[in-house]
């Protein structure tokens, strides 16, 4: 049985939520919370996915305490999975966050919680992701290295990470202006490419938590441990998606299972994997899908009742 709670944000794809739920159910949690958020206005029948939805990932058949986040209006995607992820971290020390469309694997959550227990008290570290981008590429002498970017198709962080996350953005236009962004660029072109982004979603103009917390993450200069293999397939791409419809080369990666964990022997970035997902991912990326990059899917809200 799985110690560390696990958030689960579930929309409106009853399919895709039945099967991303299955690992988890075989995880067993001692604590699932469920972040959901209401129907949009105009969209026909979308309620009753909703409710489908949620009662999937409300099935639990092992003893587990489940945590209902759901909103009664739809606050969108950024203030729905921000909002029940901050009453999260409020209530526990750390968490695993899986979306609805982002299968595991097994070994995913024995993962997740070793670095969490193994990186705690670790300041450098802000968050553990089952993502690996790579195309078979291994990088360091460990399981896992450390990149900068913290990916999100499958995740875990602590309450101390967490609240560095700021979901106004009002610290952006003076990190902005002092240049300080440009430590954490390699490129003038990736430069530019992130000023464009954080401004757009400071000016709201891109509906995405994610880009607020990888704004967070480098403003305190944390570190993302990624596995060398990866743990994650996002089975979500397609015409009802939210931010990613569309066929990319991402969607339905091939995961694996670790056999072991072998931790690094240091905590330091891996600057050539980073380079790599730059030039394939982000500012100069060919597979740019309608900004996989925002890894930011859905439309939650909510206010906790606990089962």
């Amino acid at each position: 049985m799985l110690e560390t709670p696990v958030a689960f944000i579930v929309f409106n794809r009853p399919d895709l939520t039945l099967r991303t739920f299955e690992p988890i159910r075989r995880a067993r949690p001692k604590v699932l919370c469920i972040i959901s958020d209401a129907a949009r206005g105009g969209r026909t029948g979308e309620a009753a996915l909703i409710a489908q939805s949620r009662q999937i990932a409300e099935n639990v058949d092992w003893p587990c305490q489940v945590e209902r986040y759901y909103s009664n209006t739809n606050l969108g995607c950024r203030r729905r999975v921000s909002s029940g992820l901050s009453e999260i971290f409020e209530r526990y020390e750390q968490a695993i966050v899986i979306e609805d469309d982002c299968e595991v694997s097994d070994s995913f959550f024995t993962y997740c919680d070793s670095l969490l227990n193994h990186y705690a008290d670790d300041q450098r570290v802000m968050a553990i992701s089952g993502d690996n981008f790579q195309s078979g590429r291994r990088y360091g002498d460990g399981s896992y290295y450390f990149s900068k970017y913290p990916h999100c198709w499958g995740w875990a962080s602590w309450r101390r990470a967490w609240r560095h996350y700021e979901p106004t953005m009002n610290a952006w236009p003076s990190f902005r202006d002092r240049g300080d962004l440009m430590a954490f660029c390699d490129s003038i072109p990736e430069l530019d490419y992130w000023t464009r982004i954080f401004d757009r979603v400071h000016q709201e103009q891109i509906d995405s938590w994610a880009y607020i917390w990888n704004l967070a993450c480098w403003m305190n200069h944390g570190l993302t441990a990624l596995p060398n293999q990866n743990l994650v397939s996002n089975i979500g791409f397609g015409e009802d998606a939210t931010h990613t419809s569309g066929q990319s080369p991402l969607e339905n990666l091939p995961r694996f299972e670790l056999e072991s964990i072998k931790h690094p022997s240091h905590v330091a970035r891996s600057c050539l994997a980073d380079q790599r997902s730059d030039r394939e991912l982000f500012s100069r990326g060919k597979t740019k899908p309608r900004h996989v990059v925002q890894y930011a899917r859905r439309w939650f809200t909510g206010s906790a009742q606990v089962a």
